[in-house]
């Protein structure tokens, strides 16, 4: 007997004991998608050639002339406030998406649709959600998780050739219920039942299910014309024990005997349609089950492994838009609003707190971009979407409320000219769907990766699932090795794997050596709580966290290595930096809450010898808040996106800008000759152009003033 099969003989029953029961649903979600640089960074072995081998992100003429056409038409069209308050958008603003195809991006030509790229899918809805989320979501769901991209999968001949035309041109506005009263993040054990039987449909008897749902929070389900929705499919004619035969995915069109809807739900009170689903005795034949009846019980996986792409792009988008938005909104006031005889951007408190959030804006939009170039590689990057769709929505969270503090009372008062105050109140949603984000990160991000990313955990729990020893003594003898290896990088320095751009050779060489403390954390987490870490939330998160920041630090030496902008690389490296230092932190925190005095001594080992970029200073900060109010174009590198609309708040500041830009510094002694003569026209007479002084001064004023209302 050679020594891996004795050794796998002898951690069989050990191992079986210590790795945590897997159900189907489980072992479906963690084994959708592939694995991608984040793989490397779980291993402690990250390549940054392997990194910069994806590529700029690239649209096509096709594309970008859409964006520049098209999109820029329908951004003209969108009154942020209007829509608001009207809780929907215009008549023809749906008539245009329809027109134009916005529902069928991710539909192939040859059906009718688009046929984009990701990078140009995720780019058309980030642009569109920099001036009203309602619209960009209505784009969104048709073309993220939702039936036509099921249908490109796993649909029929039969059911591509009739619905994806229709979904392209908009003749059918689709909607996916999967949640239900009882079943939200516990989506898997969702409560709807399709009992197998046979009736008669459309003059002959056929076979298909009797289904009794209720769904809720259902975007477009209020307007949709097909539904796709998801329960579990029951044979009372097998024996018992087999009649569940698993999670299974339909289309109904709307109308539909039984079915109700139409009802909406008001997701804070935001202007999208969104509403409940109920069904009681609602039959559907075989074949609108997606993929038909080969595909009956497979409805989990499918989700998942479109789950695994589309989580990358809509939500994702949502929150860089708010991120762009916020960002320029608190820039540009800054440099309008005066106190205290100065612009309120020049105070520390201020400029500092702006800063940070260009650093956080290109680290996670970095994380965003690199992501959907390898998407359009032909990746299904699970663990990465995890990643952008907790990051990204929480980023844009963080800068919209960072924006209403700067904002002050501008903030908080409704009305056309108010900047950010619909955005702060749809930020919730985007933390809440599709996953909310406080289970996401403390369950999926480490969870599914310590699986998928890491090189030797999944052939471990293979090989204790198929009791093959050789196999299981095969991978043990490579896990030690593996450790074995991380052990010395985290102590010793790791090696540098590829070339990585010039200016961030140290910051690359930190983010392998914070790579190997990881994957050696992992190791440790994982070989000594064994499958109670799978319970230990607040710690899977904490591992979770600190592969985010890698990863998004990472996103950040492709992104200034693909767009070959010099003037970014001090935003790079603040970028870089703020990464790292908050997952060294999370790394000693994660050590500092370990369940015995034993293991933090063995945490304290691995990190005694670390060496880690320190945090940005004030002087860093306050210099990079600098150049963002005195280079516009470092500013549109950091919000490419950003829309203009026709009218509003942000039109308004955008023409008070243009017009500042014009006359430099003369703006500060402007607004000072306005407070001393309190007349606009006057002050306007000191300057070398007063016509245009009186532009400025005129302009500014609107941004300054709030709305009032009759009572």
């Amino acid at each position: 007997m050679g020594f891996s099969r004795w050794l796998g003989r002898a951690a069989m029953k050990p191992f079986a004991r210590a790795l945590p029961v897997m159900g189907d649903t489980e072992r479906a979600a963690l084994e959708a998608g592939t694995v991608g640089f984040e793989g490397r960074l779980f291993s402690g072995r990250p390549d940054f050639g392997a990194l910069l081998a994806a590529g700029p992100n690239v649209l096509s003429a096709a594309e970008q002339a859409f964006l520049d056409k098209e999109v820029t038409a329908l951004c003209a069209m969108l009154d942020d406030f209007a829509i608001d308050q009207a809780g929907d958008l215009p008549a023809e603003v749906w008539a245009y998406l329809r027109e134009h195809r916005f529902f069928g991006m991710i539909i192939p030509e040859a059906h009718g649709g688009l046929g984009f790229s990701h990078y140009a899918h995720a780019a058309v809805v980030t642009r569109i959600a920099t001036l009203n989320i309602s619209a960009a979501v209505t784009v969104m769901v048709p073309n993220s998780l939702g039936p036509a991209e099921l249908l490109l999968r796993y649909g029929t001949d039969a059911q591509k050739q009739h619905y994806l035309p229709r979904l392209a041109d908009g003749r059918d506005l689709p909607c996916f219920g999967l949640t239900s009263p009882y079943a939200g993040s516990d989506a898997a054990s969702i409560p709807d039942r399709g009992l197998l039987v046979e009736r008669e449909f459309e003059g002959r008897v056929v076979r298909g299910f009797s289904l009794n749902f209720s769904k809720r929070y259902i975007t477009l389900a209020p307007v949709a014309t097909v539904v796709g929705l998801a329960f579990n499919a029951i044979d009372e004619s097998l024996p018992e024990g087999q009649r569940e035969l698993g999670i299974t995915c339909a289309l109904i069109p709307v109308p539909q005997p039984g079915m109700e809807i139409g009802r909406r739900h008001r997701p804070m009170d935001a202007a999208f349609m969104n509403g409940p689903i109920e069904g009681r005795e609602v039959f559907i034949p075989m074949d609108w089950v997606i993929g038909g009846e080969a595909r009956v019980g497979q409805g989990w996986r499918m989700l998942m492994e479109c789950l695994a792409a589309g989580r990358a792009i809509s939500l994702p988008a949502l929150g860089s838009a708010m991120q762009q938005t916020a960002l320029f909104v608190t820039n540009g006031y800054g440099q309008v609003r005066e106190q205290f005889g100065l612009p309120i951007g020049r105070f520390d408190a201020i400029a500092g707190v702006i800063a940070g959030m260009a650093c956080e804006l290109y680290a996670t939009d970095a994380a965003r971009r690199y992501t959907a170039a390898v998407l359009d590689h032909g990746e299904q990057p699970s663990v990465a979407s995890a990643i952008l769709k907790v990051h990204l929505t929480e980023a844009g969270r963080r800068a919209v409320n960072h924006g209403m503090d700067i904002l002050g009372g501008k903030g908080i008062i409704q009305g056309p000219s108010n900047l950010l105050s619909v955005a702060y109140r749809g930020a919730p949603i985007a933390i809440t769907v599709e996953g909310a984000n406080i289970l996401t990160r403390s369950l999926i991000i480490f969870g599914q990766g310590a699986v998928r990313c890491h090189p030797y955990v999944m052939k471990e729990m293979q090989a204790v699932r198929d009791k093959d020893a050789q196999a299981l003594g095969e991978a043990l003898i490579g896990h030690g090795g593996h450790v074995l290896r991380n052990f010395w990088h985290s102590i010793a320095g790791a090696p540098l794997r590829g070339t990585p751009p010039a200016g961030l050779e140290k910051e690359a060489r930190l983010i392998a050596r914070l790579s190997s403390q990881y994957a050696l954390t992992c190791d440790l987490a994982m070989g000594l709580l064994g499958g109670k870490l799978k319970h230990m939330e607040l710690l899977s998160a904490r591992l979770g966290d600190v592969l985010a920041h890698l990863y998004m630090a990472s996103a950040c030496v492709w992104r200034y290595a693909v767009e070959k902008d010099g003037d970014m690389l001090p935003v790079a490296r603040a970028a870089i930096r703020m990464q790292l230092d908050q997952a060294g932190n999370a790394l000693e925190a994660l050590y500092a809450n370990f369940p015995s005095p034993l293991r933090r001594v063995v945490g304290a080992l691995v990190l005694n010898r670390s060496t880690r970029l320190a945090p940005l200073r004030d002087v860093q900060l306050l210099d990079l808040a600098r150049r963002l109010r005195t280079n516009n174009a470092l500013l549109r590198g950091l919000c490419p996106d950003l829309a203009t609309p026709a009218g509003g708040g942000l039109r308004d500041l955008m023409d008070a800008l243009a017009l500042a830009e014009q006359l430099g510094e003369e703006t500060v002694e402007l607004n000072k000759a306005v407070r001393r003569s309190a007349s606009m026209e006057r002050a306007a007479q000191a300057s070398s152009n007063p016509e245009l002084a009186l532009a400025y001064l005129r302009a500014a004023d609107k941004v300054i003033q709030v709305d009032d209302f009759a009572p």
